[in-house]
């Protein structure tokens, strides 16, 4: 399903129009790319939770030419399902 397609079915089962359920989606994203940037979770009851994890600096080798490289650190978003989800499947 692509974003156009998942707009449209959410549009229809709240019965906002495509334009205003378009705006409240782009309203959810960029608050929650807020919050991630401030390493902040996000828990949404019945779905999971979202939490920002730090990935530490490592070394690494190149297998094909055995030279080392620091990897510097870098966060990493990590979603975690609800049991009422995971129950679902």
């Amino acid at each position: 399903m692509n974003n156009k397609e998942f707009l449209s079915q959410l549009a229809a089962r709240t019965g906002y129009t495509v334009k205003e359920t378009t705006a409240l989606m782009n309203a959810l994203t960029s608050e929650m790319a807020a919050q991630f940037e401030e390493e902040n979770t996000i828990n949404i009851f019945g779905f999971g939770s979202f939490e920002v994890r730090k990935k530490l600096e490592r070394v690494v080798i190149n297998p094909a030419t055995k030279q080392r490289m620091l990897v510097p650190p870098k966060m990493t978003l990590n979603f975690k399902p609800s049991t009422t989800l995971k129950e679902k499947k």
